[in-house]
């Protein structure tokens, strides 16, 4: 293989990866938990509940604050739970998914020619730019002791209950955290925020990426059938990033039921933090995709102009044919391909009018918005009983 070869091969879309890469990677797979590309999620997932979660039960257990004692017992704690296991498997398991979805996506701009082989020397250094800068070790450090401090000064201020709990005992003299709050302050939820606070970086990645790319002089078709001339796979992927953004919500799902169960709070006074939550993330996830807004309008408006032409060209000879008088003797109209060829040019042209200037359509926007929410539903139970509410949804549906 020669050096050429060698360099191709390394920068070749099908190597993209936003999970590859960098010391938390590097520690799995010699840890072996971790089979690579990114298989064996459950070992990962099983490490993760063993080092945050299953400490807090044997602590408090010891303690006696499991079940009773304080104000909020381990047990009865719904946010602790929530965050330790579904939230960080989710984000554990979004690896694979994201691996998968974003390398296919990747691979679609060549694929299908939107990258000329003019311009694929460029997307190569592109993609090995963005796998030096996916790989760094700083940055990762950073992350570290970013979730060290900035995260726990958060956490007290925003997040954590100002109640008598079993991580954090109260008295005459002020809040002090127990030996079960210690290892959740600095351990568990520094793990919980060392790998959030990694997905927000590789995602800006994924920003980058497309940013960069969209520089490009795409090759962009109008009457691709996606409506967005040939760049669909992109509405497509953002759903690549569904288990992540869940865990977002399973979160706050979670933050909002112990608010209500603990501190009397009411679902009400959370609507508009819960609707800016499904917004803001829908942004995070959809926020790149704008960057090819001028290219699909530029498409768009080129398209009308070229097959504006086409069509008249075509629809006035159409007419001289078989209204002018001027067909062919014996051709009979009944059964006429050109018939057919109208109706297929005015296929096409509903086809032009109906592309986007962004690569998503707005049934994937209405989806992708109820997938990310869906962990705010059981929230409804703390206002309107189980069984009332089903015989609502079923009442609606029959």
């Amino acid at each position: 293989m020669t050096d050429n070869t060698r360099t191709s091969a390394a920068q070749a879309p099908e190597d993209f990866s936003l999970v590859l890469g960098g010391p938390l990677y590097q520690m799995y797979v010699r840890g072996h938990l971790l089979k690579p590309p990114a298989d064996q999620v459950e070992r990962r997932v099983v490490a993760a509940i063993v080092l945050t979660w299953l400490p807090l039960f044997f602590l408090t257990l010891a303690s006696g604050t499991a079940l009773s004692g304080p104000g909020v017992p381990f047990l009865l704690d719904v946010d602790v739970h929530v965050r330790f296991l579904l939230a960080l498997p989710l984000m554990i398991g979004a690896e694979l998914l994201i691996h998968q979805r974003l390398r296919t996506a990747v691979g679609q701009f060549t694929a299908r020619g939107i990258v000329t082989p003019e311009d694929r020397a460029r997307f190569d250094e592109i993609l090995a730019s963005t796998m030096r800068l996916r790989n760094s070790a700083a940055i990762e450090i950073v992350l570290l002791v970013g979730s060290i401090t900035l995260g726990y000064w958060i956490w007290r201020e925003a997040m954590s209950l100002h109640v008598g709990t079993w991580y954090l005992a109260v008295d005459g003299t002020g809040e002090h955290l127990t030996l079960a709050g210690w290892w959740y302050a600095f351990v568990s939820l520094n793990i919980f925020r060392f790998v959030l606070f990694r997905w927000y970086f590789r995602t800006i990645i994924w920003y980058i990426f497309l940013w960069r790319v969209s520089r490009l002089p795409l090759r962009l078709n109008a009457l691709h059938p996606d409506r967005a001339g040939g760049l669909g796979f992109l509405g497509t992927s953002v759903f690549a990033f569904t288990p992540l953004l869940l865990a977002h919500t399973t979160v706050l799902s979670g933050v909002i039921a112990g608010q209500i169960w603990h501190q009397g709070a009411k679902l009400p006074e959370f609507q508009l933090q819960i609707a800016g939550v499904v917004a803001l993330l829908m942004v995070m996830a959809l926020l790149p995709l704008v960057f090819f807004m001028a290219h699909l309008a530029r498409t768009k408006r080129e398209g009308a102009r070229e097959y504006g032409l086409l069509a008249m060209r075509y629809a006035d000879e159409f007419r001289d044919k078989w209204l002018g008088g001027r067909g062919p003797e014996g051709e009979p109209l009944v059964g006429s391909g050109d018939i057919q060829s109208l109706a297929d040019l005015a296929g096409a042209h509903d086809v032009l009018r109906e592309m986007g200037i962004i690569p998503v359509g707005r049934r994937t926007l209405v989806t992708f918005a109820i997938a990310i929410a869906l962990p705010f539903f059981p929230l409804l139970l703390t206002m309107i009983p189980f069984e009332q509410l089903l015989q609502q949804v079923i009442g609606k549906l029959i």
